[in-house]
């Protein structure tokens, strides 16, 4: 694999923590970065996969429910609506 050469810059304790990491793994310094770089990105996939996967999960579950309001409890629909309009406001600062 070839590299490209990068600068990057690091606080005091950043150096040192990378340091002893590099010590410890009996590696390079750039390999501890490029490792930690290559583990930030896999994490971003995977959270924006898992980011994903529940919001389609919380939109079934709210689809569902509505549904199921609609055809057994209609009476109860508008207060229920009114309560998370309510509860999105105070918890999110969403209106």
């Amino acid at each position: 694999m070839t590299y490209r050469p990068s600068t990057i810059r690091l606080s005091a304790e950043q150096v040192t923590l990378v340091d002893a990491a590099a010590r410890r793994l009996g590696c390079s310094t750039g390999e501890v970065i490029r490792r930690a770089v290559d583990q930030y990105l896999l994490g971003q996939q995977l959270l924006t996969a898992s980011d994903l996967r529940l919001r389609r999960v919380c939109e079934y579950a709210q689809l569902a429910m509505d549904a199921i309001l609609q055809e057994n409890h209609p009476e109860f629909r508008d207060g229920i609506l009114a309560e998370v309009n309510n509860r999105m406001e105070r918890y999110h600062g969403a209106r």
